[in-house]
């Protein structure tokens, strides 16, 4: 009786899994294929990868910025640039950044959506670097009331 429901299980989710990964063309995912081939990769140095951005009040909307520089031979792409929670909004360098030349990630950081004491935030970036494709950039600070 138990191998019965524990075929039961496994056979009704991979029926779901299987559903819920069907392709009704509806939504196309666009992946650069840059990031899967490693001889397109390049190196990034985060120059500011955590930012302090002091105290504010309750309500107020604060910019954050990260800076990313290339020091690679390849152009540096940024990627699936997005922050962890939904008070911050993320934007960033769209168009390649080339040897030797500098980036950056911007963060508006609205309070309003956060709550009074001290916070620590993150915005995840997604590089062609050999020295790790997925990095965490992180901002902290003081909310007031």
């Amino acid at each position: 009786m138990k191998k019965i429901f524990i075929k039961g299980f496994w056979c009704m989710l991979l029926a779901l899994s299987a559903a819920g990964c069907r392709n009704t063309g509806k939504h196309t995912v666009q992946v650069n294929p840059v990031f899967g081939d490693t001889s397109h990769y390049t190196r990034a140095e985060w120059l500011d990868s955590v930012v302090n951005f002091g105290t504010i009040k309750m309500g107020e909307t604060i910019e954050v910025r990260f800076r990313v520089r290339n020091i690679g031979n390849k152009p540096l792409l940024l990627s699936d640039v997005r922050a962890v929670c939904g008070c911050t909004i993320a934007n960033y360098t769209e168009s390649a950044i080339p040897p030797g030349a500098e980036g950056v990630v911007v963060g508006v950081f609205d309070s309003k959506k956060a709550h009074v004491g001290t916070v620590r935030k993150s915005i995840l970036a997604t590089t062609n670097s050999h020295n790790g494709i997925n990095h965490n950039l992180i901002f902290t600070g003081v909310i007031n009331e």
